[in-house]
């Protein structure tokens, strides 16, 4: 019986583009049915319409099947991929940035932590928990896989009300910065030997070696920390021309070790870059303010583009990405194992952090499922700059769970960006200001609504 996978969020068709085409690549997945849902009508069009040319084009025996009704999709899957932005880029993020900046509260990306991540939390968890509810009456022995953001507060959330639903939280952060710091360095990404942990967006290389022609391995951070002192490195070619990581070397230089996230995302969580008095910080770390807007505005652009050329083309080359999922989904259908970065909730795999706080830790996959490995040496002052961002995550789930208005005033009070630069009142009327302005993006109880 063929491997049926189930798309949430497929109107996104570029993501949905890499993953399937990363699917059609292993044999065990290439009669796979796919099943792909959106509720915009014309992008789930588009979507289906690239699907099927890949199929074509691979000459293999895959099924695509559309729907607008998210239940039938997920009807017997035995994988559910999740990606979606509720509220998109507008009208949702652009309040996220236009109504912060009013107060002079600058952010990057606004998608995963701070003032902005919070609102993506509230508007994103109780669409995520209906698929679950769904996943529970027709596939409750599915494997969730899930790509959105804010990932840390979605996992936590999921795993919170659903802990029988079996997930993990995918993002490309620390294969992307080891191919990064591989062309920083002149060595093979192939040559990398590497571990890391702690939480989304917030791990850390624990290791980061190369593997020699005698089979030894050779440390790299020092050559990293000297090329950062010597001013060689960060480089700022290919996709960090627009910016370069100087937060990332500078955070190691101070703290030991290198974060996997990028250093656009990086600055807006800690308290330490971007400040309204210290336009010269902008300057020397080549911060971009407004970068995910402007991201946006460039992708829609692109896809423009690339929508008009995949509609023409009688065929379409299909390449394979660096994303996980195909590698989990042919690893548990096959049993071959395969190791990965997952995020899961926490039940012991970093001690020092909370239990049920999403973490992201190394994952042996094979045909037992997703076994993510403990963790334990993560140095203290690491461990201390995640707590400030579990902080807030926390009390966002918390709001969720318990509909608490008062925790979402909480969470942005406790996040370092938003503290560093607004006071308590200030805190409390931007969170009124971006409530209000959400409206019915946001869920029922955080404006009083009494649903029947």
């Amino acid at each position: 019986m063929a491997i049926k996978i189930a798309f949430i969020g497929a109107g996104s068709t570029i993501f949905m583009k890499n993953i399937i085409g990363d699917v059609l690549h292993h044999p065990s997945l290439r009669d796979a049915d796919i099943a792909l849902m959106d509720i915009d009508a014309t992008r789930l069009e588009d979507s289906v319409l690239v699907a099927k040319k890949m199929i074509t084009s691979m000459g293999v025996a895959a099924k695509v099947t559309p729907y607008t009704d998210q239940r039938a999709a997920l009807e017997g899957a035995n994988f559910v991929v999740v990606a979606f932005q509720i509220g998109g880029y507008r009208p949702c993020t652009v309040t996220d940035f236009d109504i912060p900046k009013s107060y002079g509260l600058d952010q990057t990306i606004a998608d995963t932590l701070g003032i902005g991540g919070i609102m993506r939390g509230l508007r994103t968890v109780p669409h995520l928990w209906s698929i679950c509810e769904d996943m529970l009456q027709v596939c409750p022995d599915a494997t969730l896989l899930q790509y959105v953001n804010p990932m840390a507060i979605n996992t936590w959330a999921i795993g919170a009300r659903y802990p029988q639903i079996k997930q993990v939280g995918l993002c490309h952060s620390v294969q992307g910065t080891a191919e990064e710091l591989a062309r920083d360095l002149g060595v093979e990404t192939s040559d990398l030997r590497y571990r890391a942990a702690g939480i989304n967006h917030m791990a850390f290389y624990l290791d980061f070696e190369e593997r020699l022609k005698d089979g030894t391995c050779r440390d790299l951070y020092p050559a990293l920390k000297a090329g950062y002192d010597e001013g060689r490195f960060p480089t700022a070619t290919g996709a960090n021309a627009r910016c370069p990581n100087y937060v990332r070397y500078e955070v190691m230089k101070h703290f030991g070790l290198f974060v996997t996230e990028s250093s656009e995302h990086f600055a807006e969580y800690v308290p330490w870059f971007i400040k309204s008095h210290r336009p010269d910080l902008i300057e020397q770390f080549q911060i971009p303010l407004d970068e995910y807007p402007l991201r946006c505005e460039e992708q829609i652009a692109e896809w423009i583009t690339q929508a008009k050329a995949l509609r023409k083309a009688p065929a379409i080359e299909v390449e394979q990405s660096h994303e996980y999922a195909a590698t989990i989904m042919n690893a548990i259908t096959t049993g071959t194992p395969a190791v990965i970065y997952g995020n899961i909730p926490n039940s012991g795999q970093i001690p020092q952090l909370p239990l049920g706080a999403a973490v992201e830790v190394p994952c042996l996959v094979d045909a037992n499922g997703i076994q993510p490995t403990t963790v334990t040496d993560i140095p203290p002052q690491l461990i201390a700059m995640m707590r400030s961002n579990i902080n807030v995550q926390e009390l966002t789930v918390q709001a969720l769970l318990t509909e608490n208005r008062e925790h979402i005033y909480h969470a942005a009070m406790m996040d370092p960006r938003t503290a560093a630069e607004l006071d308590l009142r200030q805190i409390r009327k931007l969170v009124d200001e971006l409530l209000a302005a959400h409206g019915d993006w946001m869920p029922d109880w955080v404006s009083g609504k009494i649903t029947s």
